[in-house]
């Protein structure tokens, strides 16, 4: 996820931190001290494309995240 976001974000971002926990299980992204994501809160893990979102409507409202922002159709 750490390389993607790079990826995505390469002119937003200027790094992603990777920082252990004390707790187990704890999984929360956040962009400077602005949590957007908490497994806990959440209840589970993230995909990739819904974290990328969450990223990008912080960092680059505006931007267009291609095929991440299509819906699934029913």
């Amino acid at each position: 996820m750490a390389q993607e976001l790079l990826t995505t974000f390469a002119d937003e971002l200027q790094g992603v931190l990777l920082k252990p926990s004390e707790v187990s299980g704890r999984y929360t992204i956040c962009i400077g001290e602005q949590k957007v994501f908490d497994r806990k809160e959440m209840g589970g893990f993230p995909e990739i494309k819904e974290v990328k979102q969450l990223v990008r409507d912080v960092v680059a409202p505006g931007k267009s995240l291609g095929h991440a922002d299509r819906k699934v159709q029913d």
